[in-house]
């Protein structure tokens, strides 16, 4: 069965940025807040449930990728962490950031994927290590023409092809620093181009 996540549809443009609490100097940079940061956990809090369904038997070897990726494997991390302690199911998990091991299950932690093409490419350097199980999440999936077709094992929010930062999304290392996902408007694309 294809993974699915959260579907927001094309024609869904977000809320009103003056409802959310953004940083004072990303205020004129934003169009719309396009999915809030409480959303974000409450999805993250479900993916971690789903993967420790799936991948909990044995110890646990996650991959973050970086840098767009950070915050999403943290507050993943923190909610299997919980899983961890708060059921019977308990099992060893190792995080790292560069270095695989042949005898693990590897969980990629992805922010986004957009074309697929990276994570393929990623994937087919993590099975060289013979790992007895690769499973990817990632927190966006974008619908895009530009798609290989490359579905990971879980999603977070599947989303029109649109331009968001924000929750370590960047745009030139600018908005990691936003706790929701929004949608970028043209003249802070041409502020923050290099």
């Amino acid at each position: 069965m294809a993974a699915s996540g959260l579907q927001i549809k094309d024609e869904d443009n977000g809320y009103n940025k003056n409802l959310f609490c953004v940083p004072k100097h990303y205020e004129e940079d934003l169009e719309r807040v396009f999915i809030p940061h409480g959303l974000i956990l409450d999805r993250t809090e479900r993916l971690a449930r789903d993967i420790m369904q799936d991948m909990g038997q044995h110890h646990i070897f996650a991959l973050c990728m970086l840098k767009g990726g950070y915050k999403f494997f943290a507050d993943l991390m923190d909610y299997i962490k919980a899983l961890n302690r708060n059921t019977d199911q308990s099992v060893p998990i190792t995080v790292d950031f560069v270095r695989l091991k042949s005898y693990c299950n590897v969980l990629v932690v992805e922010d986004i994927i957009e074309t697929g093409r990276t994570i393929q490419m990623l994937l087919s350097k993590i099975k060289d290590y013979e790992p007895q199980m690769v499973k990817v999440v990632s927190l966006l999936v974008k619908r895009t023409n530009r798609s290989s077709g490359y579905r990971p094992d879980y999603i977070g929010f599947e989303i029109p092809d649109k331009f968001v930062v924000g929750y370590a999304l960047d745009y030139n290392e600018y908005f990691r620093d936003l706790n929701h996902i929004c949608i970028l408007n043209e003249k802070a694309k041409e502020k923050y181009k290099i």
